[in-house]
């Protein structure tokens, strides 16, 4: 089954905790601290598998999670690591958050992303051992994992698609030209998912992917949809197959150039070429009457071409077209990225030792990435774990400055925004 957009859920593993321990030996009457770290969770790592061609295992499977670190042992034993899941996903699968912002682009096989983090192992209390603290009653917790709510995309990675309103001859000229065997009828709506063909031209070897027909609404969602226009997002050049034997011709080019515009200005400024199809079903003075009434249609300089797929009519000439329209745009998109660049900039937010303080009803909030951190390995029921806590806020500065805002006895102090934890003043 084809399927080219899920939504999954992907969630690390959470770090093991480290121990508060003692070694307890016969004959030795101090045993010191031995408590040992917790591993590390293990990360959710997609990967681009040009193996996969859709998103249909991800229908039934939708969390997606890691393996937990294990927590530390006496004697300094370390926890074990939780093991990473490797998520194989298509080659041109695009990876958004909830609001639909895009995360990574899968483009390239092999290509990898850490989506979650594993979260790191809690120190045990053998760690904390210095020259002042020579039998620390602190350990910390493990970090929690990362969890993401994702929606996964697959857009075909071609770069020639075929456009057109049903029943035009796309999947025909595929054939024609490429091994590929998508379903042929003279029906509309035949293509059901969309379909890849190789085509090699003088040496010159490029990819043509025919996608199912639009009708008008398709950018809102009707007929077919939206669903495949986000297809044609990927493709360097556009091929727009249009029926010779159209009672409109003129109307059936606007309707799909509309659906192009109202789905996304970049996708009706790709390069264009026309093909008239299916000229072996009329006599060659119709063709040249047809071609007269959609002039008016077409944009100044438009490429249009006559094809007969069943004959092999017209083939040549549109396809050395097409091989040069392709490597034109692989010229530009190579210069577009050798000027690309950018200026690296500092936010407050991406400072690691960066904190802020607000006051609330009934105390503070204190938020910030590496306080946030330290409270969410904080056993807040150990006296000993609070009081470092306490002790970390002092280094940074933050106990003076909520002394400044003039937090009092008895205050609340919120660390983090969800709550990692909250100590008392």
């Amino acid at each position: 089954m084809f399927v080219d957009k899920v939504k999954v859920s992907v969630q690390a593993g959470n770090g093991g905790d480290g121990i508060v321990s003692f070694r307890h030996e016969i004959f030795i009457k101090k045993g010191g601290p031995d408590g040992g770290n917790g591993g590390k969770g293990g990360s959710v790592v997609f990967v681009a598998s040009s193996n996969q061609d859709t998103l249909a295992a991800f229908r039934y499977k939708k969390l997606l999670k890691a393996e937990d670190g294990q927590n530390g042992g006496s004697a300094r034993k370390q926890g074990g690591s939780g093991k990473n899941l490797i998520v194989l996903v298509p080659v041109g699968t695009a990876v958004m958050d909830e609001q639909g912002k895009t995360i990574v682009d899968l483009v390239a096989d092999e290509q990898k992303f850490v989506m979650a983090a594993g979260g790191n192992g809690g120190f045990g209390n053998a760690h904390f051992v210095s020259s002042t603290r020579q039998a620390p009653q602190v350990a910390e917790k493990g970090e929690k994992e990362e969890k993401l709510d994702l929606i996964l995309e697959l857009r075909m990675l071609a770069d020639v698609g075929l456009i057109g309103l049903p029943n035009a001859g796309k999947s025909s000229f595929l054939t024609a030209v490429s091994n590929a065997m998508p379903e042929i009828a003279d029906y509309p709506f035949t293509t059901l998912k969309p379909h890849l063909g190789v085509v090699d031209i003088d040496g010159q070897a490029f990819l043509l992917a025919d996608l199912p027909g639009l009708i008008e609404g398709a950018s809102t969602g009707k007929g077919l949809g939206d669903e495949f226009l986000r297809h044609v997002s990927r493709c360097s050049v556009l091929m727009h197959l249009i029926d010779i034997n159209s009672n409109d011709i003129a109307a059936d080019y606007k309707t799909i150039r509309q659906e192009l515009a109202a789905y996304s200005s970049d996708m009706a400024k790709k390069p264009e070429l026309i093909a008239l199809t299916k000229i072996e079903t009329i006599e060659p003075d119709l063709i040249d009457m047809q071609l007269e009434l959609l002039k008016p249609a077409l944009p100044k300089k438009a490429k249009v071409f006559k094809v007969s797929s069943y004959a092999k009519r017209g083939i040549n000439e549109i396809l050395f077209e097409l091989k040069k329209m392709v490597i034109a745009e692989k010229v530009v998109k190579g210069s577009d990225k050798q000027t690309e660049y950018s200026i690296p900039v500092i936010r407050l937010k991406e400072i690691p030792n960066a904190w802020t303080v607000k006051k609330i009803d009934n105390g503070f909030l204190v938020t910030g990435k590496k306080i946030e951190k330290f409270a969410e390995r904080t056993d807040f029921n150990s006296d000993f774990g609070v009081q470092r806590l306490r002790d970390i806020m002092l280094k940074m500065g933050i106990m003076n400055q909520l002394k400044h805002e003039g937090i009092d006895s008895g205050d609340k102090i919120v660390i983090g925004n969800p709550t990692k934890g909250e100590i008392i003043y």
